[in-house]
């Protein structure tokens, strides 16, 4: 939101300036008082009739593009595992792994990940958020060699860890990265390019599974194929910018400058010294609120202070209802799942199902900004749960031995082509909506503590994988696989009530105006009256920059 602290003789002047009149925008709503009328003219009259309807870059797209391979490696093995859980053999310490280690080398990478964004979080605020992508991509190399080397669960588990680190360090500052280069009106599209890596990244792992499941110790190449990707990453990111942002909260004013001027070409100079003024000032606001403490009490002030704490618990709930939902589940344990039911290349199926998210990814990407997110979220939500609903009546027509994890029977039933039609039913309405949308969040956050409370996002993001990639296979036993995914309906229908209460559309929103929603609430109804009238303002804007125009010819 652009700070408006200037006197309102200054703003006449502006207005003059530009050569723009008046507008009478009629009557307000008791909550939208004048000062924040003012705050959206000033917001307009600068920002959004001229910047923000400049076509999106090249440099914009292509810098967002090589960041989002991040993704990919958080995509690649997330799908990867499934493969060499089905794969591995009694390669590990020459006996065939247990159930419960196969639940510990799968929850590790999401321990590992969750540590990992912690320290993501720190890095990308002393050193930028390139050096936190940089230091990912080393550790997931590492991990990747480990993994590929490894001869006992021990030397697994120690890979799995590490690879974790690496994941959370990307996971974590990509989607903070992206929305800071992004200008307003594309930054749900952009965003998108992170998500669709990491679905791009399941596609490809499930491939390379199906491609090396009846090779010799095929299970190595998997894991160790996923160091490419980091390795080009490593080596593309040197061409892309640092977040202006960054630089201009570190005093780097005139390589900020250079970026916006990269990111907006045709934008004229004083559009780009409008927009720099505009993160400067909210820059300036910030570093008065982190100096006058520590790292320590940035945290606190993330948890106390209500605007920030009410951005926090919606960002992390809808991760949350993310991973509870049970796509995870299905993306760790899909071979085992298929394997489970009855299907002789369970791999090859699973690719089925990723490739029918990565489809949906891109749909999201499409409708995200032109539809928004709470809308695309409450249409997509109540589809989810009749999916877990339909799969968990489906088991209890298939046989299963809950001790050995096996079918008792031969032969792929139609009780186990349903489930597979409900697993594609569901990851249709999740890939379209919340798997992608939660990683959109990042904007909630003010700028003061954004990459504190994308850690915590993406911890949230972990913090929930570690509890489904652990207990799943228990869950199957103790409860059936009608009980387990029975569980996994109830969590979309409580997180469709969660949405409609506590998640604000924030879409079109510059990152300095999102602030403003949390300050009234959860900010659901706020949100909706504060896009409306920048809506109509743009509109009225746009009309009387236009009869000048009309008139000249």
């Amino acid at each position: 939101m652009w700070p408006r602290n200037n006197k309102s003789s200054q703003e006449d002047n502006q207005k003059n300036d530009t050569g723009l009149e008046n507008v009478n925008h009629g009557d307000v709503k008791t909550d939208m008082e004048s000062a924040h009328i003012e705050k959206i003219d000033a917001s307009v009259d600068n920002i959004a009739t001229s910047i923000d309807n400049l076509p999106v870059s090249w440099f914009v797209w292509l810098a967002a593009l090589t960041a989002s391979m991040a993704g990919l490696l958080f995509g690649y093995d997330t799908g990867i595992i499934s493969g060499v859980l089905v794969y591995l053999g009694d390669s590990l310490d020459s006996r065939p792994v247990t159930s419960n280690e196969k639940e510990m080398i799968t929850a590790l990478c999401s321990g590992g990940a969750f540590v990992g964004a912690i320290f993501a979080g720190n890095t990308a605020d002393k050193f930028g958020r390139k050096m936190a992508i940089y230091l990912g991509c080393v550790l997931f190399i590492a991990g990747a060699v480990i993994q590929g080397a490894a001869y006992t669960v021990a030397q697994m588990a120690v890979g799995r860890l590490v690879v974790g680190f690496g994941v959370g360090c990307g996971a974590m500052v990509l989607p903070l990265y992206v929305a800071e280069i992004a200008p307003a009106k594309a930054r749900g599209k952009l965003i998108g390019l992170n998500n669709m890596s990491i679905t791009g990244g399941q596609v490809v792992s499930y491939a390379i599974g199906a491609a090396f499941a009846s090779v010799p110790n095929g299970w190595r190449y998997m894991v160790g194929l996923g160091a490419v990707p980091a390795i080009v990453l490593g080596v593309l990111m040197p061409f892309c910018p640092e977040s202006p942002r960054h630089l201009a909260y570190n005093g780097r004013n005139a390589e900020a400058r250079l970026v916006l001027r990269k990111i907006y070409k045709k934008a004229t100079e004083d559009q780009i010294d409008a927009v720099l003024l505009s993160i400067c000032s909210a820059c300036d606001q910030a570093r008065e609120i982190n100096e006058s403490g520590s790292r320590f009490s940035k945290i606190k002030q993330l948890h106390t202070v209500p605007s920030n704490l009410r951005a926090l618990i919606s960002a992390c709930g809808l991760m949350v209802i993310s991973q509870l939902s049970g796509f995870n589940a299905l993306m760790y344990y899909s071979s085992t799942l298929f394997a489970l039911v009855g299907f002789d290349n369970p791999t090859a199926v699973g690719l089925v199902v990723a490739g029918t998210n990565f489809i949906m990814t891109f749909v999201n990407m499409m409708m995200v900004d032109t539809m928004g997110r709470r809308k695309l979220l409450l249409s997509t939500v109540w589809g989810m749960a009749v999916g877990m609903i339909a799969i968990a009546v489906a088991f209890m027509w298939i046989p299963v031995d809950l001790e050995t994890m096996e079918v008792t029977s031969h032969g792929v039933s139609s009780a186990a082509i349903v489930v597979l039609v409900f697993i594609i039913w569901f990851v249709v309405f999740y890939g379209v909506s919340v798997g992608n949308t939660a990683w959109m969040s990042t904007d909630f956050f003010p700028l003061e503590v954004r990459a504190i409370g994308t850690m915590w996002l993406t911890c949230s993001n972990w913090g929930a994988n570690v509890i489904i990639s652990s207990t799943f296979l228990s869950m199957m036993k103790t409860w059936t696989p009608s009980g387990a995914f029975g569980f996994f309906a109830a969590i979309c229908g409580l997180g469709y009530i969660w949405l409609y209460f506590f998640y604000p559309e924030v879409s079109g929103l510059v990152l300095e105006e999102v602030k403003e929603v949390f300050e009234h609430g959860f900010g659901v109804k706020y949100a909706r009256e504060l896009r409306k009238e920048r809506k109509e303002i743009i509109e009225e804007r746009m009309k009387t920059m236009e009869k000048p125009i009309a008139a000249g010819h």
